[in-house]
């Protein structure tokens, strides 16, 4: 296989993802969900380890361990003793150390550990697109679905109540779909900077748009270009593909931030 191949498949992969993260990563930065965002992918090497350990499909095993994490916080949420910045900080720190120690007690194992942590998408083949785009369809189709109520919980959550939404299945809905979106995504970039790709291309988008669907559109188009940056600086000057992607989006953002997108801005609002 040539390398236009490899690289290709690559783009294929990172666009796949930024399609999904984009939209995603608004409610993270509309909602300062970024530690919680951090914990749901830390605990996917938790369910990395579990999935060698029980010979079942990588990504089943982290969906698994995800949503599972998902399930548990939005039960320990309820529980006012506990803030929320120490919950996520014990579950982020712990599911990931016990994701470490469980592979390294796993002495027959042989692992390329930094491929999981950093990404390794110039891997990606055939199979793993048919899951990230059935993920990116099946994730867009059911954030459609839940756009309004959760957008209405975002802006005022105890008007939102008032008007009928049931916040609570909101909520919930969005971390489990955070934490099948991980699952898709962690060949991509890696564990441990998914939450840029959720973050990064958001916070970007904000300056340029005036409703919040514009900001979805604009938050994907931006991680697309990040991803095709990223892997054009990869393979120009051989650095690790998944930091380079979430390098590519820091760039874009410092682009961004220059100055006062004023046309961008003028363009938008006679759409």
């Amino acid at each position: 296989m040539s390398i236009d191949d490899f690289f290709w498949r690559a783009i294929l992969a990172g666009i796949g993802v930024a399609l999904v993260t984009g939209p995603m990563g608004c409610f993270m930065v509309w909602r300062q969900m970024a530690y919680f965002g951090e914990t749901m992918a830390h605990s996917a090497l938790l369910g990395v380890a579990l999935a060698f350990l029980f010979e079942i499909d990588l990504t089943i095993g982290v969906i698994f361990v995800t949503t599972l994490i998902a399930l548990l916080l939005a039960a320990m949420q309820q529980n006012r003793l506990i803030s929320n910045d120490t919950l996520l900080g014990i579950l982020s720190h712990s599911s990931l150390s016990i994701g470490l120690i469980t592979i390294s007690l796993m002495a027959w194992l042989r692992i390329d550990l930094m491929a999981y942590l950093f990404g390794d998408i110039l891997a990606v083949t055939g199979e793993d697109l048919i899951w990230i785009y059935a993920g990116t369809i099946i994730c867009l189709a059911i954030l459609a679905t839940i756009w309004r109520p959760l957008l209405a919980v975002t802006v005022h959550e105890e008007l939102a109540i008032a008007e009928g939404v049931n916040s609570k299945l909101a909520r919930v809905t969005y971390m489990l779909l955070l934490a099948f979106m991980i699952a898709i995504a962690m060949k991509i970039v890696g564990i441990l900077l998914i939450t840029s790709m959720l973050i990064i291309p958001a916070a970007t988008a904000r300056r340029y748009v005036s409703t919040p669907e514009q900001m979805a559109v604009l938050a994907a188009i931006i991680g697309c270009l990040a991803v095709g940056v990223g892997l054009a600086g990869s393979l120009s000057f051989d650095t690790p593909s998944g930091p380079s992607i979430v390098v590519g989006a820091m760039l874009l953002f410092a682009l961004s931030n220059l100055q006062t997108p004023k046309l961008v801005k003028r363009l938008c609002k006679t759409n």
